[in-house]
């Protein structure tokens, strides 16, 4: 079984040729000294897993042909991370592992109390590409782009229940939220989406808009304040012991 795993673009089956891109290319060839004769994992998200075999190898490009299906298309829980942006690397991190946990989409939010205004959607989108890679899945999550909070709710599909993890339970001087955590093991199976709050945690008119929709299910993660990547991480282990595919 090839060691080396890529996400492709192109179509796979049986006898199907796949042209490299130059920067896959000079990972395979150039990186990771590979040569014509090799075998390579391929998926796109659609065929599985196919062993490929290198046919040839060049600087820019190359050229690889299926042999076999090594494992078939699986798809991820209809789950979605919604999450406000923070430090590059800290964004960088939940990304990854958001990819790695099995979420279908991973949505960057604009909250009131958001520090990073702007993304780069194709930088993360590498990194859920490249997290896939590594962890053996055959689906890749989607990245999509920076959007408002009001406006994500706005447009919230009716059919889809919101997980919103809210420090505020975990703070005691806070006093009572406006709304009472719900435990997941009451929630319905089916679509869902997990939010994530700033680092500033929710504004108090944020709070009440979230805690007012009746697809919201507030959740407490643990009696302490969790940075939003740990909380990011938390809240996915949550939501998949309990509702998801583990």
């Amino acid at each position: 079984m090839a060691k080396i795993r890529l996400c492709v673009e192109h179509p796979l089956g049986q006898g199907q040729t796949v042209p490299l891109e130059r920067d896959q290319a000079h990972y395979l060839f150039g990186v990771m000294r590979q040569g014509e004769g090799t075998m390579v994992a391929l998926f796109n998200g659609r065929d599985g897993e196919w062993q490929a075999e290198v046919t040839q190898a060049g600087k820019r490009g190359g050229e690889l042909v299926c042999r076999s299906q090594s494992r078939p298309q699986s798809h991820p829980p209809d789950l979605w991370l919604l999450f406000a942006p923070i430090k590059k690397a800290r964004t960088d991190f939940i990304v990854e592992k958001a990819a790695e946990m099995g979420a279908a989409k991973i949505q960057p939010v604009q909250t009131e109390f958001t520090n990073a205004e702007r993304i780069r959607r194709d930088r993360l989108q590498a990194h859920a590409v490249e997290a896939a890679e590594q962890c053996g899945a055959t689906h890749v999550a989607e990245v999509e782009d920076l959007v408002k909070l009001d406006r994500l709710l706005a447009d919230w599909p009716e059919d889809r229940q919101l997980m919103v993890c809210d420090e505020a339970f975990a703070d005691a001087s806070y006093g009572t939220p406006d709304g009472a955590p719900r435990p997941l093991s009451d929630a319905p199976r089916g679509a869902w989406a997990v939010l994530i709050g700033p680092e500033g945690g929710f504004s108090p008119a944020e709070r009440r808009r979230l805690h007012s929709q009746p697809f919201v299910w507030p959740v407490q993660l643990g009696p302490r304040i969790l940075r939003a990547d740990t909380a990011a991480v938390a809240a996915l282990t949550l939501w998949q012991a309990t509702l998801g595919d583990w």
